[in-house]
């Protein structure tokens, strides 16, 4: 089964060839240069880069697969479908995607589907190496953290998804940037964070976790505002004091998802667990998560950093999954900005 992925949903440009579970080629323009300026994603800025970008990227992952496109107006059969994001993301820039897949499945002579960026964070955690051998044990509790969205699912299997809880103001990584915004650090925030925590001493602030009264929703808006006030009491901070900040807001954020996820695994009597997006790259949170699951009896597994940040593999893998169920298949290309995450079995 081959399939072509294109993934525009935010601030990187990606397309993927993949076989059957292999990538076997992949390219990826990415926009931090572009917005670095601006401590955040431009949406306009985004979407412009994304047209202008997008037929190089998937040309050069054609190439690399050692795929030519068809001469003249013939079509060649060669992939099995083309993939897209259809949301959530900024509707520009999901809609430069949309015109592109849909160009290649007329091409290439494909069906054209669909996904739901978040369902592919999930099943990104799949990809060892390149290949998605690592299947997911089902049913699990599915962590999605990423800059614009924190959410817990309970997942029952491939396609079967249902959500348990999510953030009710600012998601995880948009909490970082503006931490990191507030520090006077770099643009994207959690790498940032992360690096100067690493060098924090064990005097620190501490701040709250919020929203921990045995619900499943999230809220990290409290917390932002927290790391506010303590700069505002403490301005002018030194490197010493900004690495304690950091460290002290992550260890928060941390100890606030690993505590849900577990709770989901309790609450649902889930043996496994599965962390995708962003967010989940961060080492102390895959530290936290790991030994909460363990303590309510359940294996967690984390997507290989270099798949937790968009990417076209994890749309290709979704849809190839889609393929292989068997099920009834609905070809959506409507894009839709606001998607929330629904099973389509």
């Amino acid at each position: 089964m081959l399939t072509l992925a294109v993934e525009t949903t935010c601030d990187e440009t990606a397309a993927c060839v993949l076989r059957d579970g292999r990538i076997i080629s992949e390219a990826v323009f990415s926009q931090i240069a572009l917005h670095r300026r601006y401590s955040g994603v431009v949406p306009e800025l985004a979407s412009r880069a994304h047209l202008e970008k997008i037929n190089h990227v998937v040309r050069a992952a054609l190439e690399g697969a050692g795929i030519r496109l068809p001469a003249g107006a013939r079509r060649k059969k060669i992939f099995d479908a083309v993939a897209f994001s259809r949301g959530p993301g900024l509707p520009g820039a999901i809609l430069v995607g949309r015109v592109a897949a849909q160009t290649a499945a007329r091409v290439f002579g494909a069906p054209l589907i669909g996904v739901n960026h978040l369902e592919g964070h999930l099943l990104a955690c799949e990809f060892r190496k390149g290949r998605a051998d690592a299947r997911l044990k089902f049913p699990l509790a599915a962590l999605i953290v990423s800059g614009g969205h924190t959410e817990l699912w309970r997942a029952g299997g491939y396609g079967d998804y249902e959500r348990l809880g999510s953030t009710r103001d600012d998601a995880a990584g948009e909490a970082f940037d503006k931490v990191a915004r507030l520090l006077g650090l770099g643009y994207p925030g959690g790498p940032e964070v992360e690096r100067l925590a690493l060098k924090a001493g064990k005097k620190r602030p501490s701040f709250p976790r919020p929203f921990m009264d045995g619900g499943l929703d999230f809220s990290f808006s409290g917390l932002k505002t927290a790391v506010a006030y303590y700069l505002q009491d403490n301005p002018r901070p030194g490197a010493a004091a900004k690495a304690a900040v950091c460290a002290a807001f992550q260890e928060a954020v941390a100890d606030t998802l690993s505590a849900k996820a577990a709770l989901a695994c309790r609450k649902y009597g889930l043996k496994s667990a599965a962390a995708g997006g962003g967010v989940s790259a961060n080492s102390l949170l895959r530290e936290r998560v790991t030994a909460a699951c363990a303590a309510a009896g359940a294996a967690a597994v984390f997507s290989e950093k270099k798949y937790c940040t968009d990417n076209a593999a994890m749309i290709a893998l979704a849809a190839q999954r889609r393929l292989e169920s068997g099920g009834r298949l609905e070809h959506r290309v409507e894009v839709d900005p606001d998607l929330e995450i629904a099973g389509w079995r």
